[in-house]
């Protein structure tokens, strides 16, 4: 069921809330094997010099310099927390930061070659609406990479805790029924203990949009 524009917005603040008080966590040193599959998602996206990149949940910026080392034009980031952004704008001035839930950014359509989601997918509230902008900003052919460095396990390690709700990460049967009505094929999935990729390639097949 999608949920309501109240509880979207009631989630929304909470998970705002909760990510401000964690920037502390996302600083240097990260886990042994996190730096490694970060770079590894990174390369899974095949960004080219001169493309623009969006990078939702952003946060502290963890992924902002592996982007920036393929010499992209543009790197947007985006993140619900504005706390989160601060720090990202401090270390990482070359990026245009957004305070946005990824279903509102209103950046021009078909101006986006590459989409990253990392460590934020379970967390979007409403994916349809989310996935349905993501699809108006990207270009044709342009890659949208949904990843997590410490895979499913560390999702499901942490929703009995969690203060919002979480999903789970898709494998590829169901990304593809959940992608497919937006104009996104499958390219690639990776779905191991530690490590979870899934690569969707944008085509000129939309049948949808969720308002």
């Amino acid at each position: 069921m999608k949920p309501t524009k109240d509880e979207i917005r009631r989630i929304n603040q909470v998970q705002r809330d909760f990510f401000s008080g964690l920037i502390h966590v996302f600083d240097p040193p990260l886990p042994e094997g996190v730096p490694e599959r970060l770079e590894k998602i990174v390369a899974s996206a095949r960004i080219n010099k001169g493309e623009t990149v969006l990078d939702v949940g952003s946060g502290t910026g963890i992924l902002i310099p592996l982007i920036r080392a393929y010499q992209p034009r543009t790197i947007f980031a985006c993140d619900l927390s504005e706390a989160m952004l601060v720090h990202l704008r401090k270390h990482y001035p070359y990026a245009l930061a957004i305070a946005a839930d990824v279903r509102n950014i209103s950046l021009s359509s078909e101006s986006i070659d590459v989409v990253m989601m990392n460590a934020c997918y379970p967390n979007i509230v409403d994916k349809d609406s989310s996935i349905a902008n993501v699809s108006r900003m990207m270009k044709l052919n342009g890659r949208m990479v949904i990843s997590h460095p410490m895979g499913k396990s560390f999702i499901d390690s942490l929703k009995e805790k969690s203060p919002f709700p979480l999903d789970d990460f898709p494998q590829r049967s169901e990304a593809q029924d959940l992608f497919e009505p937006y104009g996104f094929e499958i390219q690639d999935l990776i779905d191991e203990p530690r490590l979870y990729i899934l690569v969707a390639v944008k085509n000129d097949r939309v049948e949808r949009y969720h308002e």
